[in-house]
């Protein structure tokens, strides 16, 4: 994926080019765009599962909290949240956490080459409100704990060796993260309203036991140049780490965190933005900001868990909103990839693609009910852009 800028504040289906550059400044001179689809065309009438898909997609569910996963006797979690798909020889595995306390953890299905599932399992058990996480090059799984002084646990995509609590990666409220391989570093993000970004550099990569916690130091401006400061004290008592390092930049509600070529891409909940770090310049910017669509018809609300395609596009879930995920295209188009109708008291989670990058895995976290025992996980195959 290049490194790009998006439209702040673009209108479905039109691209920055519309108003003469790649970041709009929200010119009162400039016409408001009209919406339209984006590169998958208008969404179609809901499915036998309540979603909204563009031609040629269609969805299945592959798990219920509290019901059985197929035929494998486990029955799925509660409030399903953030997830990834690993490759398991001629099939995958699809990880995902458990964002409830006490008892949340993460639970995984395995799959065939056909799609078929073949099991269901837990892999993390004993830990608290895990909401995000991330996917590590040497294929384990980071789970993050959502509660103020919380940690992140590596696991075991398979089941077969015990999740291990990674203590080096600091103490508080964890959201996701994001290995970056060419800088040999973990990005995390904070859910507080004065969360900070951070990176994780291990002492050796490939093993997470050891290392430094840094985070971003910046100005109060929505774009400019950063540093990364040490963190003297990771564990976070008696003093928050967010409030460790004078001048760490503040966001609103550290959400979803996807790293690519040379970018990193974070969301904030708090004030709907996407933000990026153009790693290579050492600079950071808007990517996306509701707050500035003309006729206060954005596309994209609510923004929280946000993974990448082959294809460079960016997809966004949001919590709440209009239950969509959102795709946002190198050329700058931001439109409904999908929407889940009848589930306004639940929040889209976990997107992840399947190794090949023909099946798009996520969840309603509490479904039709509302309730987090009523999370639903799905799986929608389609002609995704290569």
């Amino acid at each position: 994926m290049e490194r790009r800028s998006f439209l702040r504040g673009a209108v479905i289906g039109t691209s920055a080019a519309a108003f003469g550059g790649t970041l709009w400044q929200g010119a009162a001179s400039a016409a408001p765009a009209q919406p339209g689809p984006g590169p998958y065309g208008a969404l179609g009438s809901a499915d036998a599962n309540g979603i909204q898909l563009p031609a040629g997609f269609t969805s299945r569910v592959i798990a219920r909290s509290g019901q059985q996963v197929g035929s494998t006797g486990y029955a799925w979690h509660s409030a399903p949240d953030g997830g990834a798909c690993f490759a398991d020889g001629t099939g995958w595995i699809y990880v995902s956490n458990s964002e409830i306390n006490p008892s949340g953890g993460a639970s995984a299905v395995r799959f065939s080459s056909a799609g078929a599932i073949t099991g269901a399992y837990r892999i993390l058990s004993g830990t608290r409100t895990n909401c995000a996480g991330g996917k590590t090059p040497w294929n384990t799984w980071l789970s993050c704990e959502e509660v103020s002084l919380g940690y992140v646990y590596e696991t075991d995509p398979w089941g077969v060796n015990a999740a291990v609590r990674r203590d080096a990666m600091g103490r508080f409220k964890h959201e996701a993260a994001a290995a970056d391989p060419v800088r040999k570093v973990v990005y995390l993000t904070e859910d507080e309203t004065n969360g900070c970004l951070y990176r994780f550099v291990p002492t050796t990569w490939g093993s997470l036991s050891s290392g430094t916690l840094q985070v971003l130091v910046a100005g109060t401006a929505t774009s400019g140049s950063f540093t990364w400061a040490n963190v003297p004290d990771p564990d976070g008592s008696p003093t928050a780490t967010r409030s460790q390092v004078s001048g760490a930049k503040k966001f609103n509600g550290g959400e979803g965190c996807h790293y690519a070529n040379d970018t990193v891409w974070f969301t904030t909940k708090g004030d709907n933005r996407l933000w990026q770090l153009n790693l290579t310049a050492g600079t950071y910017e808007l990517a996306y900001d509701d707050s500035l669509v003309t006729g206060g018809s954005a596309p994209l609300t609510g923004v929280d868990n946000v993974t990448g395609s082959s294809s460079g596009d960016l997809f966004v879930a949001e919590d709440g909103g209009n239950m969509e995920i959102c795709v946002i295209t190198p050329d700058d188009v931001v439109a409904p990839f999908l929407r889940i109708g009848g589930q306004s008291g639940s929040e889209i989670t976990g997107p992840a693609f399947s190794p090949d990058g023909k099946r798009l895995y996520f969840s309603s976290q509490r479904g039709t009910s509302g309730s987090s025992s009523g999370g639903i996980t799905y799986e929608v195959t389609g002609p995704f852009r290569a």
